[in-house]
């Protein structure tokens, strides 16, 4: 496999939970199976993250390899950050500051006020 990519993005848990949200509705646009982590699969889990941002993967009941070695694999491999494991999905997140306006997840940096008033 190719060098480690560099982490593009840290996410705050507030960002988490906003993506985690969004990616509910997700169906998985990639799906490893037996062969695993391969080269082609890759590949395509970094195009998918290019044209979405955020996406789910699927690994199949065949699948060689266990679900937290596959993030960390694909976390690696593709420098997105993972959002969420649940069962056999994992979430992960990578900004693309190509897309278009309208297509660009937007993420707070800074701290939302979960509703305290501070002007009353």
């Amino acid at each position: 496999m190719d060098e480690p990519i560099e982490l593009v993005v840290e996410l705050t848990s507030g960002q988490k939970k906003a993506l985690r949200g969004m990616g509910h509705h997700l169906e998985p646009v990639v799906y490893v199976g037996k062969e695993g982590l391969s080269p082609t699969l890759l590949n395509s889990t970094q195009a998918a993250l290019q044209a979405h941002e955020l996406i789910k993967i699927k690994l199949g009941q065949n699948c060689p390899i266990e679900r937290n070695s596959a993030s960390e694999e694909l976390t690696k491999s593709t420098g997105a950050a993972l959002v969420q494991i649940i069962g056999r999905m994992i979430l992960l997140y990578r900004p693309n500051p190509d897309l278009p306006e309208g297509k660009r997840i937007p993420l707070s940096s800074r701290p939302q006020n979960r509703g305290k008033r501070s002007d009353i």
